[in-house]
């Protein structure tokens, strides 16, 4: 036997369904899709869930279940380049930095991003969070953090 001579089991493959192939093949004339109408028309597709204008169960029913977006933190940022703008000995807070104008708009909680270098020395930082390129360049320097609650 070779491979050229496999066969599929009888009754395993079924002939393709031909469509529109004269009145004798018993799929001719509208080839299964009845007379006139959109569906009968050749590029027809119906949205998923559409109901030939009525308004879908989808829209129909009321939006029910949890969603996260009341308990989303939002956080004022500020880069570590805008720390140098304080002198020596200041404790920056976010108040501090919302009066300076450094911060726009204050959400209740901020947090500190390392773009920028740091020059500033002997500061104190008050945040809320600060990102790890911010706490790497905090390192090597005499700036004292405070993590806020």
């Amino acid at each position: 036997m070779k491979l050229n001579e496999l066969r599929s089991n009888e009754g395993a493959t079924k002939s393709n369904n031909r469509r529109g192939r004269g009145i004798g093949s018993g799929n001719g004339k509208t080839a299964g899709r009845g007379h006139k109408g959109q569906k009968a028309r050749s590029g027809y597709s119906r949205k998923i869930g559409f109901e030939g204008g009525q308004m879908p169960l989808q829209r129909r029913l009321p939006k029910r279940g949890f969603n996260n977006k009341d308990f989303k933190v939002f956080y004022s940022i500020i880069n570590i380049d805008d720390l140098n703008k304080f002198q020596e000995g200041m404790v920056i807070t976010p108040e501090l930095l919302v009066s300076e104008g450094i911060v726009k708009s204050y959400t209740g909680k901020l947090k500190v991003l390392g773009d920028g270098e740091l020059t500033a020395n002997n500061i104190e930082v008050h945040a809320h969070k600060f990102s790890k390129t911010a706490m790497e360049k905090i390192k090597g320097k005499n700036i004292k953090i405070k993590v806020l609650d």
